[in-house]
């Protein structure tokens, strides 16, 4: 008898324990106060986080739950907020750099491509040099074209000053990214470094434009040139007018996902 009265008594030591214990509300007022915490620290997606809890882990808590989902509905909103400021400044840049282009769409193009002012067919057609590539979506590549009196049978570029120097990947003679054809009583070669095998050439162009850059078609026979100035900042506008292209795209479904959340709310 004493044993089971030993064995009530605790059991009802521990019930009065328990029932002491904070309640639902209080941990999930604490729950909110952390994620408030989270805010003044300046990280916003914890924050969220630690909010989108409080029903999960409090559902007998309904006013906390209403205040969490509140704060996470506004936090939301600053999130799109920034998102769509930044779509404003970033679409300014855009229309600035596409003015140094031309856009062009053919019969033969998927896409429509920027073409730098400088670099059009009718300034171009007749010399050696590097030419940029940018399309509606952003992507960009070089090409390397070389008119002259004899073949080079060229299958790469080294772009270089000094001990400063950046090379394209490889493309080789029977590939269909590497044309050759003759013109007139001259020979024509135009090899295209796609799917990023010129990248490293392309940032280094842009990285080092106060340098005196130099370029090597390199085949059967080495031609060398020097880079013209309006050919560097080509390479430069269409660096950052493809950065540009992508961040608007990037911020565009950024503003959708967010948009999403606040409806759900």
């Amino acid at each position: 008898m004493k044993k089971l009265f030993l064995f009530l008594s605790s059991i009802l030591l521990i019930c009065f324990f328990l029932s002491c214990g904070p309640s639902q509300r209080e941990m999930a007022v604490r729950q909110i106060n952390s994620a408030k915490q989270s805010i003044l620290n300046g990280d916003t997606l914890q924050s969220i986080s630690k909010l989108d809890s409080v029903s999960k882990l409090y559902p007998k808590a309904e006013i906390q739950i209403g205040v969490a989902k509140n704060m996470t509905k506004e936090l939301y909103q600053q999130l799109k907020d920034k998102r769509v400021l930044q779509s404003i400044k970033n679409d300014s840049l855009l229309q600035a750099l596409e003015s140094k282009f031309i856009k062009e769409k053919t019969e033969f193009d998927t896409y429509t491509q920027y073409i730098p002012k400088r670099q059009t067919f009718n300034r171009s057609w007749d010399r050696s040099f590097l030419q940029v590539h940018l399309d509606e979506r952003g992507e960009l590549y070089l090409s390397s074209n070389y008119m002259g009196k004899e073949w080079l049978r060229h299958t790469g570029i080294r772009v270089y000053d000094g001990k400063h120097q950046a090379k394209s990947e490889k493309i080789e003679l029977d590939n269909q990214l590497n044309h050759q054809s003759d013109f007139l009583d001259h020979k024509w070669e135009k090899v295209s470094y796609m799917n990023g095998k010129a990248d490293s050439v392309i940032h280094f162009i842009a990285e080092n434009p106060t340098l005196n850059l130099k370029c090597v078609f390199i085949g059967k026979r080495y031609y060398y040139i020097l880079l013209e100035k309006y050919d560097i900042e080509s390479v430069i506008d269409a660096l950052a007018l493809s950065d540009a292209i992508k961040r608007q795209k990037e911020l565009a479904i950024e503003i959708k996902v967010y948009e999403s959340k606040i409806k759900l709310l």
